[in-house]
């Protein structure tokens, strides 16, 4: 790949640092910068940024001297500072905020496992990062050491995959993965291969954007050893792509590992069409296929971040037929309270009918699409697949409703209250009354 379009910097005070401890990913995560006096010998503070970094009780602060080097130091709104450096922002409280936004230890049957989705799962094998995001979703335990990961508590997640066999699909996270020791990281993935039902392993890492030097071609020829393997980057503005970091992608996926780009919507960084349109375009030059564009969490510290929903619809708007499709990411709300990712996006489909449909694209056309009348529905009844999936226990929510397992989807406790205390009689006995009598539906629902 020619990487000629990306250029690289080195912050004046690491000129003269040889090469070879430049290049050195041990160096750099030796070398970071986490205080006022750390950060003055290479940007301009701000007297937010001093009381900031002064401050007890906020988010770690870690910058690698690579990162660092990408930040104009005389500009307090550029991008890259604005990610990594804290500000008296922090402290501010807002409505909305929590610890743990997306509900992770709730649906955690074993400590460092979140399995919130019925065919895959997420574990977390670290709290430590390279860096530091001001809007880390996990602040409440990434960063600190006494909240890492035992090695029982390692083996509980290993047995848990062991024995649920509806999970074939487990992402790598924490933390970043590809901090860790590369004999614990080689172990780890061993370990997750020798499960006979996990097809797919995925890492997501925010160290090739951080300390691009970890990206060796040792740490490459590891990995390839457990594909298929999937790694997803974390890039939220057109700055943070350097000549360091195309390298660093291109080795991965010579090695043949996929790579996709997961972005936060960050208010004064990133919520700008244009800037968007231009960093999935630098993406895919990389061969890094954007992935999710997420809303900001709702957890401490990160209320200045935070966009209306509507900005990402906006967004979305503008990439969408203006540039290549598989530049666009799907733009998601990460739900409150363990919902999972829901996508939002610009609504296409203006009108139907029973034989048509209204669309709309991104210019603004009108067209129609004119339904068949003539079509005979896929039969479940005789698709091995189908009968397969049937057998498959899981939350198959919204998609039974329309497989005709049930006949809704109720509130906890939504029987209960409308019994209005009454006592049991003889029209109530039957539960069967409420399921439904199969017309209009291929799934057979007799017990």
């Amino acid at each position: 790949m020619n990487t000629n379009k990306f250029t690289s910097n080195r912050a004046t005070i690491y000129k003269d640092i040889p090469d070879e401890r430049w290049n050195d990913w041990r160096w750099q995560l030796s070398h970071r910068l986490n205080s006022t006096a750390d950060f003055e010998g290479v940007i301009n503070l701000s007297e937010g940024e001093k009381h900031a970094l002064d401050a007890s009780g906020l988010f770690r602060v870690d910058i690698t001297p690579y990162f660092v080097s990408l930040i104009d130091p005389n500009d307090l709104q550029d991008p890259i500072r604005r990610q990594v450096l804290p500000t008296e922002a922090e402290i501010s409280t807002y409505t909305g905020m929590m610890e743990d936004s997306l509900s992770e230890d709730a649906h955690s049957p074993v400590p460092g496992l979140v399995h919130r989705y019925p065919d895959r799962a997420l574990m977390l094998v670290t709290t430590q990062c390279a860096s530091y995001c001001r809007y880390c979703t996990r602040g409440r335990i990434v960063g600190d050491p006494a909240a890492a990961f035992s090695r029982s508590e390692l083996d509980a997640q290993i047995d848990y995959l062991k024995r649920t066999p509806q999970i074939r699909d487990v992402l790598l996270s924490g933390g970043d993965p590809l901090v860790l020791a590369p004999k614990v990281l080689r172990e780890i993935l061993t370990r997750l291969r020798e499960i006979p039902h996990l097809e797919i392993v995925r890492i997501g890492s925010r160290v090739p954007v951080f300390m691009p030097m970890r990206i060796t071609d040792e740490l490459c020829d590891m990995l390839r050893e457990f594909h298929p393997l999937w790694i997803n980057i974390h890039v939220n503005h057109p700055n943070e792509i350097t000549k360091e970091l195309a390298d660093a992608c291109a080795k991965l996926a010579d090695a043949g590992i996929p790579l996709g780009n997961q972005s936060v919507l960050l208010a004064g960084i990133n919520d700008c069409v244009h800037i968007q349109r231009r960093l999935v375009q630098d993406l895919v030059r990389m061969r890094v296929r954007p992935y999710y564009l997420y809303i900001c969490d709702l957890v401490e510290g990160a209320g200045h971040f935070r966009t209306p929903v509507s900005k990402g619809i906006e967004i979305i708007e503008g990439l969408r037929g203006h540039t290549s499709g598989f530049a666009v990411p799907t733009f998601v709300v990460d739900a409150p309270g363990g919902g999972g990712k829901i996508p939002v996006m610009p609504n296409y489909l203006l009108s139907s009918s029973d034989h048509k449909v209204v669309l709309r694209n991104y210019e603004g056309f009108i067209s129609t699409y004119e339904e068949p009348q003539d079509y005979h529905a896929h039969d479940k009844k005789t698709c091995t697949y189908c009968q397969s999936k049937r057998q498959e226990k899981g939350q198959s929510g919204v998609l039974g409703l329309l497989e005709g397992e049930s006949m809704g989807i109720k509130p906890e406790g939504f029987d209960d209250m409308h019994m209005r205390e009454g006592d049991a009689h003889r029209l109530r006995a039957d539960n069967r009354k409420w399921k439904a009598l199969g017309i209009g539906n291929e799934g057979d629902n007799t017990e």
